[in-house]
């Protein structure tokens, strides 16, 4: 009985020694685990913190490009056209170095007229069309030739009127697409006769738009620049404030200079007219007058037996009695 008394308390003991040796390797292995946890985390933290530099920096760049980069506006369509009046010292030298610039920019000679004064002196115009972003270019070019006199310079947006119709070319041709779906649909003839008529209206308005829009582009895409060369300078008139009296002289001596130059002109018109009539009065009266037959004098009034009795005139009282006192 003792002995199966002292066996028992060893082996209790021994079962509470074993189990403290599992609960010390049980505390030591999460130890472990925790330790190699919390190194492995720390290791990701800081590769972390060396990827988030790159990485904000990336973010904060794509932010800014949203940031900075605005939304896309619809370009622009501005028709500018410019007038230049430049005095040169040769014409023809002028006119040629403005061709070359143009050309050179891409554009290309429009109209162009010359023609002399009665001194002689050349005068040209004409018409350039340059690219819109070689405008200021050749202007800059063309007002360097010489002295320049005058220049006008516009600008017009028509950005609504280019969206405008190409809004409407759009509807247009849908709308020309579906009456063809119909002409496709369609099985009597009336239908397809109406469908023509209806499709080719509505082609000669989509033409029509068309051909707007290509002017819209050329002259968007083009400037106009009309330059006048000349080799001497444009003479304007001043306006003076009041007329004086040498003003009123020379204006007075003007309109009677200018009333003889009319009178003139008028005996100097209605002359070979009154030469002729002189000429004709003439040959009537030498030539044509003297042999005509004239008439002859009325004798007195006669009969067989002599000549009449003339009557004679009734007296007058006052007479009678004068004459019966002499009598």
């Amino acid at each position: 009985m003792r002995a199966r008394r002292s066996v028992r308390p060893v082996r209790a003991l021994a079962g509470l020694l074993l189990a403290a040796a599992l609960a010390l390797t049980g505390c030591t292995g999460s130890g472990g685990d925790s330790g190699s946890a919390s190194g492995d985390s720390d290791v990701a933290q800081s590769q972390a913190k060396e990827a988030a530099p790159g990485a904000a920096a990336d973010d904060a760049a794509g932010g800014g490009k949203q940031a900075t980069t605005a939304p896309e506006l619809p370009t622009s369509h501005i028709i500018r056209t410019a007038e230049l009046t430049v005095q040169v010292k040769n014409v023809p030298k002028a006119l040629e170095a403005a061709r070359t610039a143009t050309v050179n920019a891409g554009g290309y000679v429009g109209k162009e007229s010359t023609f002399r004064d009665k001194e002689g002196t050349e005068e040209t115009q004409v018409t350039l069309r340059v690219p819109a972003d070689r405008y200021e270019e050749v202007l800059v070019e063309l007002e360097g030739s010489g002295k320049l006199l005058e220049r006008t310079a516009k600008a017009q947006d028509v950005t609504e009127q280019v969206v405008d119709v190409e809004s409407r070319i759009k509807t247009q041709r849908a709308s020309v697409a579906r009456i063809r779906e119909l002409m496709d649909q369609a099985t009597k003839l009336s239908d397809v006769v109406t469908l023509e008529g209806e499709l080719s209206t509505r082609q000669a308005d989509l033409e029509a738009l068309l051909a707007r829009q290509a002017s819209l582009k050329d002259r968007t895409s083009l400037a106009t620049i009309t330059l006048s060369l000349s080799e001497k300078p444009v003479v304007k008139a001043t306006e003076d404030d009041d007329p004086g009296v040498l003003d009123a002289l020379a204006g007075g001596w003007g309109a009677f200079v200018s009333m003889l130059r009319w009178i003139v002109v008028a005996l100097a018109a209605v002359l070979p007219f009154a030469a002729v009539l002189a000429l004709i009065l003439l040959v009537w009266l030498r030539w044509v007058r003297p042999r005509l037959p004239r008439r002859p004098a009325p004798a007195g009034a006669s009969s067989t037996l002599g000549p009449l009795p003339t009557a004679r005139p009734a007296p007058q009282p006052g007479r009678t009695e004068q004459q019966g006192e002499q009598d």
